[in-house]
């Protein structure tokens, strides 16, 4: 089941002010994993750990990172149910569900992911940091 709307609108906004965009179904989390070479997926909760330091460090590593996702995109677990349950089930096969939590994607393969008790045991700028790091070693073009 999932939250009303009006409960996490101000949520979603929280990451799209960023430019984030949103996958609200399975098929926009195809369309954007598969269209793009590396991807920033961020699986949005309800939870203070996502208000207090997963939105934040997604803000502020989109702001100061040197290199970043050709996008960055978000599900929001508990609104977008299909979307999650389909970015879980068929982009992150025997990766425990986590919200929130963050997976970088290069060319449709998961090649980094922040669980949620990796985001529980930081600060908003900690995760910043984990964050530019995995943009600027999966976020470039790697030589042939």
């Amino acid at each position: 089941m999932a939250y009303p709307e009006t409960l996490i609108h101000p949520m979603r906004e929280d990451l799209t002010r960023y430019g984030v965009i949103e996958a609200r179904s399975a098929a926009d989390v195809d369309r954007v994993i598969a269209e793009n070479g590396a991807v920033l997926m961020v699986v949005n909760s309800v939870c203070g750990c996502a208000a207090g330091k997963a939105r934040p460090a997604v803000g502020l590593a989109l702001k100061h990172a040197p290199v970043k996702p050709d996008v960055t995109a978000t599900v929001f677990a508990g609104g977008d149910v299909e979307a999650t349950a389909h970015l879980r089930e068929r982009y992150l096969p025997g990766v425990p569900a986590s919200s929130p939590s963050m997976a970088l994607f290069r060319d449709g393969k998961a090649v980094w992911v922040l669980h949620r008790f990796e985001i529980e045991s930081r600060i908003a700028p900690q995760i910043a940091e984990l964050l530019v790091e995995a943009f600027q070693k999966h976020c470039v073009a790697q030589p042939a």
